[in-house]
């Protein structure tokens, strides 16, 4: 489904970055970023752009050629890791940040995933998230149809024991990112350190 929504030459959530990533990214230590779901690269390439070495992942190898081609674009360099998150190995204390934006799983891939990621943070690391919420579902503005891929604040605090949430938010905001994020929607914003 992702190699077919990503084969056209338009950029199918944009090459602008997320917003919410733009507003929270200097909480990021400098250093190493891991953008989980990074689609076609548009939060890696931005990440790059203020200086972080950047891995991005994600299943789609259609979506990570279009990464390196932004990446070119705009004269950065990323990693791209063609990888089912199901079982990527994220490592332990490998990491100065976690990206983790509109990144839709299944609830026991999500579980297993949000585990590996608070080991995956260096002490001081941070985690920036956005996911949809299950009230997105009444706006069809973009995200999952179905309610058990979408995340809340209560569901993120069992996952990720571990981080101190230092923003945490369930908000609607007004979402215009490519052909599929438009008009109102309805997410948790998450911005949380590993001790």
């Amino acid at each position: 489904m992702w190699d077919e929504r990503y084969s056209d030459e338009e950029y199918a959530y944009g090459k602008e970055p997320n917003d919410f990533l733009v507003e929270a990214a200097h909480h990021i230590p400098k250093g190493r970023v891991l953008c989980l779901a990074e689609g076609e690269g548009r939060n890696a390439v931005y990440l790059a752009r203020q200086g972080y070495q950047v891995v991005a992942v994600d299943s789609s190898s259609v979506g990570m050629r279009k990464a390196d081609a932004l990446a070119k674009e705009h004269d950065v360099e990323i990693e791209t890791v063609i990888a089912d998150l199901a079982d990527f190995d994220i490592g332990t204390n490998a990491w100065d940040g976690i990206v983790s934006i509109f990144c839709h799983l299944p609830p026991a891939i999500r579980h297993t995933l949000h585990e590996k990621l608070v080991a995956g943070l260096r002490p001081g690391g941070v985690l920036v998230l956005e996911a949809y919420t299950p009230e997105q579902l009444k706006f069809k503005t973009g995200g999952p149809a179905d309610a058990q891929l979408t995340m809340n604040l209560d569901s993120l605090r069992q996952e990720l024991t571990g981080l101190d949430f230092e923003h945490a938010l369930e908000i609607e905001r007004d979402i215009h990112e490519g052909l599929y994020h438009n008009g109102r929607g309805a997410v948790v914003q998450l911005v949380a350190r590993k001790a």
